[in-house]
């Protein structure tokens, strides 16, 4: 190994600790070295290159304005090594740290500066002490002195004692952050193990309750659908229902006409009346059930809504755990959530949230048996209500038709004037249905209305505002209502008119016939309702 010449200091320091020679250039151009090697050799020269400052001149390297074409560097032959502390003997520093020059062993600090001599140009301004350092910088005509060499060998000890202490404290603390680094990433991955399979477990569960609500939900919407089928068809069986009261109570209302030596009670008209009684009496349990129906539809849509709730709930807990169980170190959805390890106050506990969903299932289950039982009811009323209602009909049917035929020897003297009174009678109860038509029409209108309302109440918090659209329902509340009492106030009118057309038929067939109108009414009016009188099946709400 060739032996080095330049100390650790020199720009050539690189080449110095890689432990090779210093080559001259022309040894460079002939081993042929790599681009690289040659270029570190060439700038280590042209740092060791004295820069040229002349003052005054734009040729100065030191001017940063001036473009000037760079000397080349020189070979390393030519460069003369100042100092060479490799190979000198141990008890003699290198020149840049303290000397002993007699010092004593412990190497103060030299003497301090004197003046320079008589031909410091600073002595003249500066007095009696102009030439002491520490009292003035002895001043030159060029350059102003601070320090003493051996104040800068002092420091250079200073500072490469300090770097040394500084790399044997970074070398500990390194070993020490490296056993940390590995100690604090094996604990980190071991909780996010165990915490992500944790939440693989509680994303299982949820998805498990999930499916039994999806059931439990599905169960209750066929329910719903099949009492809504059964409501359906006991709101057909009472509209139905409403064609016998009308032609019973027709009828009686017709007999009633009957002149005063034939106002007599009958059989007709004790069967008519047993009719209308029984019609009531159906009436009444079809209307209860109705309600009870209702009541139940109601609590079947909020246990079904309640477990829609509770699913959807679940699903986006599924959802959120699906997620948190994907995220990886290297996911780049993640953020620093401030405040995340804060629990809220409306916080459940597992314990709550199994027995919450469990009895939701539990609420939802009887429901439906309530709701199953209610069903059965129907059916038996129905059923029965159909059965006596026909039965009565045809006992009602087979009284009129014996009323006339003893009756029948009056008829060709009532026909005439009974076609007229009929036929104004028949307008006035056409008019009457239009106008029920029509009142039975408004309530499209205002369930439209009322509909609105009631979304527009459930708005949350202060989205629930009393604004503008808010007036104009209400108004229009009050407006179908005023048109509702309208329309009630003409039909009563028509009523009224109605049953001012029957008592003047009356007179006239008390006047003309009446033999004839009691004919007419057994027969041509009341038999004739008859003929319209529902099935059972029609009865049973099919």
């Amino acid at each position: 190994m060739a032996q080095l010449n330049c100390p650790p200091c020199t720009p050539c320091a690189a080449v110095c600790i890689e432990h090779e020679p210093i080559q001259t250039c022309e040894e460079i151009k002939k081993k042929k070295l790599p681009k690289r090697r040659q270029y570190l050799y060439k700038l280590q020269e042209i740092r060791k290159k004295p820069r040229l400052i002349r003052w005054g001149h734009e040729t100065s390297y030191e001017n940063p304005f001036h473009v000037h074409k760079e000397p080349p560097p020189p070979c390393a032959e030519d460069i003369e090594l100042k100092t060479s502390p490799v190979g000198l003997p141990a008890s003699d520093p290198p020149p840049y740290l303290p000397q002993r020059d007699g010092n004593s062993d412990v190497h103060p600090l030299a003497r301090p500066m004197g003046p320079i001599g008589p031909w410091a140009s600073g002595r003249i301004d500066w007095g009696a002490l102009s030439g002491q350092t520490g009292t003035r910088p002895v001043v030159d005509r060029y350059s102003i002195t601070r320090y003493s060499v051996d104040e800068w060998r002092q420091r250079n000890a200073d500072t490469i004692d300090a770097c040394a202490a500084t790399t044997t404290k970074s070398e500990k603390i390194e070993r020490d952050s490296k056993n940390t680094i590995i100690r604090t990433y094996a604990i980190t991955d071991k909780n996010q193990a165990n915490c992500t399979e944790s939440l693989h477990a509680r994303a299982k569960t949820i998805d498990d309750m999930k499916s039994d609500l999806e059931r439990a939900i599905k169960a209750m919407q066929d329910e719903i659908s099949t009492l809504e089928e059964q409501r359906r068809r006991l709101k057909q069986s009472l509209a139905v229902l409403r064609m016998p009261e009308a032609i019973a109570s027709e009828c009686l209302e017709r007999r009633t006409g009957r002149p005063d030596t034939e106002l007599i009670r009958d059989r007709p008209e004790e069967e008519l009346i047993r009719e209308v009684s029984l019609i009531a009496e159906i009436r009444a349990i079809l209307l209860k059930t109705l309600a009870e129906i209702e009541a139940q539809q109601v609590q079947n849509r909020a246990a079904r809504q309640r477990m829609e709730f509770d699913w959807s709930d679940k699903k986006l807990a599924h959802e959120n755990d699906a997620i948190n169980c994907n995220l990886t170190n290297k996911s780049t959805i993640t953020l620093f959530r401030p405040g995340a390890t804060r629990c809220p106050n409306e916080q459940s506990t597992e314990i709550y949230w199994e027995k919450f969903s469990r009895e939701t299932l539990a609420m939802c289950l009887d429901c439906r048996k309530q709701s199953e039982q209610l069903r059965g009811t129907l059916d038996a009323i129905l059923t029965n209500a159909a059965r006596d209602l026909r039965s009565q009909a045809d006992r009602v049917e087979r009284a009129l038709a014996d009323r006339i035929t003893c009756m029948e020897e009056v008829r060709q003297k009532l026909e005439i004037d009974l076609r007229s009174t009929l036929q104004h009678l028949a307008d006035t109860e056409i008019q009457i249905e239009k106008l029920k038509v029509a009142i039975r029409n408004m309530d499209h209108a205002m369930k439209v209305v009322q509909t609105r309302l009631d979304n527009r109440n459930q708005r949350p918090r202060v989205e629930n505002c009393r604004d503008q659209s808010q007036a104009l329902l209400i108004a229009e509340v009050k407006s179908i209502e005023e048109g509702l009492s309208a329309m009630n106030a003409q039909l009563k009118q028509e009523e009224e008119v109605k049953n001012d057309l029957i008592m003047r038929r009356g007179e006239l067939e008390k006047e003309i016939m009446m033999k004839r109108r009691t004919i007419a009414i057994d027969r041509d009016r009341c038999q004739l309702l008859r003929t319209h009188f529902p099935s059972a099946t029609a009865l049973s709400g099919y």
